[in-house]
């Protein structure tokens, strides 16, 4: 299991992310949103503006203030010293 600090002292598992997206375009607000409405959306951006939305396998939706090219970047990071690890 690798985990991925989202900014905050906020981690997520690594391996339970389907996707990292932009908070920008209208079909993700309505995501957000909807999350927001049915209690799966989790906000970690310390009343920060949302710069990432990481949509989980669980169906939760976790809003990041960091980019998502740095939490991309940290989870390639941990991902190679995983398989570092294992040869």
């Amino acid at each position: 299991m690798q985990l991925i600090n989202v900014g905050f002292g906020n981690i997520v598992s690594g391996d339970r992310i389907i996707a990292i997206v932009s908070p920008e375009s209208a079909p993700i607000k309505r995501m957000i949103q909807d999350a927001k409405e049915n209690g799966t959306a989790i906000d970690a951006t310390c009343g920060r503006r949302t710069r990432a939305v990481l949509i989980m396998d669980s169906g939760h939706m976790l809003l990041s203030a960091m980019q998502p090219e740095t939490i991309a970047g940290r989870a390639e990071k941990n991902n190679e010293k995983k398989e570092g690890n294992e040869l």
